[in-house]
């Protein structure tokens, strides 16, 4: 078959890398086998040398397209600087897939056909755990609480204009068009909730957000962001930017009275976010409680800065 009849051949692959140049390897391998049709970005967020030569081996190795930054520009700015590549590079459609996450090729195709019908969709599959257990599809982040539960949960009176429907950024598929239009990821997260504040905003420009429950992808998180080899701890990062981001996001897209609503209920939120490693790590609280704390009051602050910029822009 001529590769550039191949649907596929439209699709770009983007993966960030920080330190994980063996996990990207193997999993993308596993995910694509040979010949893939399509485009591979790959974006490695600078982190050391030697960690910049395997990377680039492993590249030239496969024939993947490597786009080596000078700094860590994080999850959303390496994304938003591998599209920009990908597009260039004449690509109609992305598809992001963390390091630590595999799927098949016919599961891409099947992702992939569904988006080139539906231009505003962003679809993504269920992504489960390498045991088999469900880590995420649909999620629904209810504001008038403050937290995330599955779709599946929803109840049947549920006030739908108090419930932001996200899908993760582990695995997901959208046109080149819709991207464009939300003008990628907001860089001012960083790492985490990134994918909650897309989700949202392709709904704001008229998109739909889904998880096909028939199409699955792995994703095993802790080979990237647990603290040690014990079962749930965290980084302190995650538990930075988890607090932090929370409250970033309703300064961005909450009503002040909602906004007001999850700033009462930060203390409960952060200690949520921590229970995530356990309380066995709560030992160490200048992994653990510190990083936490920090990251809520920053959330406050950029909470009240966003809105007093509002504030004085009306």
């Amino acid at each position: 078959m001529d590769r550039s009849a191949d649907p596929l051949s439209t699709l770009a692959v983007l993966v960030v890398n920080y330190g994980s140049h063996d996990v990207v390897e193997s999993n993308l391998t596993r995910s694509l086998g040979e010949d893939f049709p399509g485009q591979v970005v790959i974006v490695d967020n600078f982190s050391t040398e030697h960690e910049r030569e395997r990377i680039t081996d492993i590249c030239q190795d496969h024939g993947w397209a490597l786009l080596a930054l000078p700094t860590n520009e994080g999850f959303g700015g390496g994304n938003n600087r591998g599209a920009e590549l990908a597009i260039r590079r004449g690509a109609t459609d992305l598809l992001l897939v963390n390091p630590d996450a595999w799927l098949s090729v016919e599961t891409i195709r099947q992702l992939h056909e569904q988006v080139r019908a539906d231009r505003d969709l962003q679809l993504a599959p269920v992504v489960l755990r390498p045991d088999g257990a469900l880590y995420t599809a649909e999620v629904d982040l209810h504001l008038d609480l403050g937290e995330m539960r599955s779709s599946r949960r929803r109840p049947r009176d549920a006030d739908l204009d108090q419930i932001h429907t996200w899908v993760s950024g582990a695995c997901f598929i959208l046109s080149v068009e819709l991207w464009q239009r939300l003008g990628g990821f907001d860089e001012d997260y960083f790492l985490y909730w990134e994918d909650v504040d897309l989700s949202r905003r392709v709904v704001l420009a008229g998109g739909r957000v889904r998880a096909d429950p028939a199409l699955f992808a792995v994703h095993d998180e802790g080979t990237t962001h647990r603290a040690d080899t014990s079962a749930r701890a965290k980084s302190p990062i995650y538990y930075y930017y988890n607090t932090r981001n929370r409250l970033l996001y309703a300064a961005k897209l909450l009503t002040r009275e909602d906004g007001r609503r999850w700033l009462r209920r930060t203390p409960r939120a952060s200690y949520r976010v921590l229970l995530q490693g356990g309380r066995r790590q709560f030992v160490n609280p200048l992994r653990t409680f510190w990083p936490a704390l920090r990251g809520s009051l920053d959330g406050v602050r950029l909470w009240r800065s966003h809105t007093a910029s509002v504030d004085r822009r009306q």
